[in-house]
Order: C-alpha cells, then sequence, then structure tokens
C-alpha cells in the first residue's frame, strides 16, 4: 500500500519482519494471542515473496480455575476430575506470503508442532503422558488493505484447513494406548473461517500505534468435536527511531467460548486471557529482520481446571526472497 508518511527506513525493514497476514490465532491449546500481522498495521507492502521462520515456546504448568491457581497438593485421589499436570508446546511457523499490488495480498502459515503432555486422568492416581510432533493446521488467508492521511484500515479472511492429526493416544500411564482429548491434538480436525479487521496510526513521528479484532469460528463438527470459537483483540504502540532497533508494546485480549461435542472437555474449555507484551524487532540487513516478544500474564479466567502458561516466548526472523 502507498503511504503518505515517510517512514524510517530502518523502521521500515524492522515493521517487515511480521508483514504476513498470519493472525494471532497460532496456538489451539493456551493463551497464545501475540498479534503478528504487522502488514496490516500500516506499513509500506512491496510486491513480491516474503518468507519467515518463526518459533513459539510456553510451558503451560500453571493448573487454574476462574481466576486462580489451584494447589494441586490440596486435591484428594483419586478426584472425580481429571488434574492435568503439564503441557510443553514448541512451535516453529513456516510463513510465506505474496504481495500482489499496493491493497492486496496472500498468505499461508504452516505449523510444526512439537508437545508433550502429562496429565491425571478421573478416577487414576498415576500420571498418564503422551508426546506427539508433526504438521498442525494450515492458515491460508488474504488482505485488503486501504490507506489514507493519517491511518490506515485493513480487513483480513480466510480459512484454517484439518491438516494436523487428531488420531494421536496417549502413550505411557494408566491411559496408555486411550485417545487424546481432542483440545490437546495435533489439530482441531475442523475447518475453521478467519476474519478480521485492523486499524493504524501515526500520531506523532515516532511513534505507531495499531489495532486489531480477529475471529475464529468452526464451521462444522469432525468426529464429534467443535472445537472454541476465539476473539481476539490487539492494540500496542511502536517506537520509530532511526536505530535498528524498534521496541513495541502490546496488549493482547483473548476470549475462547467452550468446546463442544460428545468428544469435547466442555466443562474445562474456554476462558478470557489478558497479556502484555513487550518486544523488539531489529534490522540485520537490507531484506532481513529478527524478532523476539515475551509474554505476560495480567488477567487469566478459565472454566473448570485448566493448564496455563506464566509466560510465553516468540522469536523469529523475516526475509524478502
Amino acid at each position: 500500500m502507498s503511504s503518505l508518511f515517510r517512514f524510517p527506513r530502518t523502521a521500515a525493514l524492522a515493521a517487515t519482519v511480521l508483514t504476513g497476514t498470519a493472525t494471532s490465532l497460532a496456538c489451539s491449546v493456551c493463551g497464545c494471542s501475540l498479534s503478528s500481522d504487522w502488514g496490516a498495521q500500516g506499513y509500506t507492502m512491496r510486491p513480491g515473496l516474503e518468507a519467515g521462520l518463526r518459533f513459539e515456546y510456553f510451558d503451560q504448568t500453571d493448573l487454574r480455575s476462574g481466576t486462580r491457581s489451584v494447589d494441586r497438593s490440596a486435591l484428594t485421589l483419586p478426584g472425580a476430575d481429571e488434574i492435568q499436570q503439564r503441557t510443553l508446546n514448541r512451535n516453529l511457523w513456516l510463513d510465506l506470503n505474496y504481495v500482489v499490488n499496493s491493497s492486496w495480498a496472500v498468505s499461508a502459515s504452516i505449523p510444526f508442532h512439537d508437545r508433550f503432555h502429562s496429565t491425571m486422568v478421573d478416577g487414576d492416581t498415576d500420571i498418564s503422558t503422551s508426546s506427539a510432533s508433526g504438521l498442525g493446521d494450515v492458515r491460508l488467508l488474504a488482505r485488503y488493505q486501504k490507506s489514507g492521511m493519517a491511518h490506515s484500515f485493513g480487513f483480513q479472511f480466510g480459512l484454517k484447513l484439518p491438516t494436523g492429526r487428531i488420531t494421536q493416544n496417549f502413550s505411557a500411564g494408566p491411559q496408555a494406548g486411550e485417545l487424546l482429548d481432542r483440545g490437546l491434538q495435533l489439530g482441531t480436525g475442523t475447518t475453521n473461517l478467519i476474519l478480521g479487521v485492523s486499524w493504524f496510526a501515526r500520531p506523532t513521528v515516532n511513534l505507531g500505534t495499531f489495532a486489531q479484532v480477529a475471529l475464529e469460528q468452526p464451521l462444522a463438527e469432525r468426529a464429534g468435536f467443535i472445537p472454541s470459537a476465539s476473539l481476539n483483540l490487539s492494540g500496542g504502540v511502536r517506537w520509530l527511531n532511526p536505530s535498528r532497533f524498534t521496541p513495541q508494546l502490546q496488549l493482547n485480549i483473548k476470549t475462547e467460548t467452550r468446546e463442544h461435542g460428545s468428544e469435547a472437555d466442555t466443562a474445562n474449555s474456554g476462558g478470557t486471557l489478558v497479556y502484555l507484551s513487550p518486544g523488539v524487532t531489529a534490522e540485520l540487513t537490507a531484506h532481513t529482520t529478527a524478532f523476539i516478544f515475551v509474554q505476560l500474564p495480567v488477567y487469566q479466567r478459565v472454566n473448570g481446571l485448566q493448564l496455563e502458561p506464566k509466560w510465553l516466548l516468540s522469536l523469529g526472523l523475516r526475509w524478502k526472497i
């Protein structure tokens, strides 16, 4: 898109770290909600292909109910409720973004998940575990962007495809050989509609602000399971300066409905998560940038008993091909 503002070279390059149209809907089992759609936040888009790799790490060990942590040692065994122990997530995303012209761009985000999970199923007194790695659910998106005198507005739409495996079993413990919860599989098994809108403004020479709303809605049931629908709201500020480093601070809010279906864990799904996310991008070369962000929870409300991380890490590289 064209812009009537003349951005500093370094700031523009830093912005292209995440100019793919990937939304913040990267995590199916936690509150990961970092906005990675900087191309929809008012920056110049150059026609052609861009690629990126981003790594996400979050270790879900905090068992929560409502807005409070739960002390596992105070729970009676065997119990009537499942007591989850840990879910360790290491996700690698390949982002491909093709800018068609000043208004239109399309992208594909291809995830590879590596996930370890341990839990004590209701009625058990020993821990069951699972471990899996492989392709997750691919996202295909398109974006239309319109810029004005002092701001820009964008619209994103696309699909999440059922490319991730949904047949993983527990590998050890009393539940060995039993099907793992559908919410912890590598994919949801469903096709989901993704819609989003975004807004960017530059109130001063060195300050950029943005806001973004993204909705993900499952379109149909698959094998007795309908995953949570989610609404993500993100806003932030970016300090545009002449150096190689561009600091940014985001506020990310994710709210999810409960899962549904005969294979769903309806009672222990859904909630609202709020994160404060500081980060920085860095210009490495004229065509390559790097970034790192940390998400810190400031509010968590979950239904039933759920595991949440105490912090999340996202880092990566992006380059113009």
